[in-house]
């Protein structure tokens, strides 16, 4: 599964790259994560709990940080195995591009994903929109605790709350549907 997408966020390159090096920022943001400990040299290490389709299953995983160009790119690796649900494999590139002379950001992002196992056999169609769905959850989180805007947060409903997207369906769409 590949997905590249874009992100404009209304902070300066530098605080976008801050956050994107900060445990707790990615714990929060992070969607079904329980636990995250380490740090940007060493990595960090994760528990994340998560239901993609009918499959639900608690991945312990470790990700790390290369190819680092404070405050241009990085390349997020990552990888997770959720025991007789399989495992999910990734990384995503990240770009960071000044806006406005540097009052803004574009946060471009390259994701490739695999898994296996169980995982696998839900087809092609539901692990992309999960991925999807991931991702938009994520970096809509992301921005809100960079920005400290709150818009962000209630309308992206977390992964643990129960609340499952179709796949393809906005946060937005999927806030509207569970009222």
């Amino acid at each position: 599964m590949e997905l590249k997408d874009s992100r404009r966020i209304e902070a300066p390159p530098q605080d976008v790259w801050d956050a994107l090096l900060d445990k707790d920022v990615l714990k929060a943001c992070v969607p079904g994560c329980q636990e995250m400990e380490g740090s940007p040299e060493d990595g960090f290490d994760a528990k994340v709990v998560q239901k993609v389709g009918p499959v639900k299953a608690t991945f312990g995983g470790r990700v790390t940080l290369e190819d680092r160009v404070p405050p241009e790119s990085l390349t997020i690796t990552g990888e997770g195995k959720g025991g007789a649900a399989g495992f999910a494999k990734g990384g995503a590139k990240v770009r960071l591009e000044p806006l406005n002379g540097g009052a803004a950001t574009q946060l471009h992002y390259d994701v490739e994903a695999r898994v296996g196992g169980k995982l696998a056999q839900l087809g092609s169609r539901i692990i992309d929109g999960f991925a999807k769905k991931m991702a938009d959850q994520f970096f809509t989180r992301f921005e809100e605790v960079v920005t400290g805007t709150e818009e962000a947060a209630e309308a992206t409903p977390r992964a643990d709350a129960g609340n499952e997207a179709p796949p393809g369906e906005t946060a937005a769409a999927q806030d509207e549907r569970t009222r």
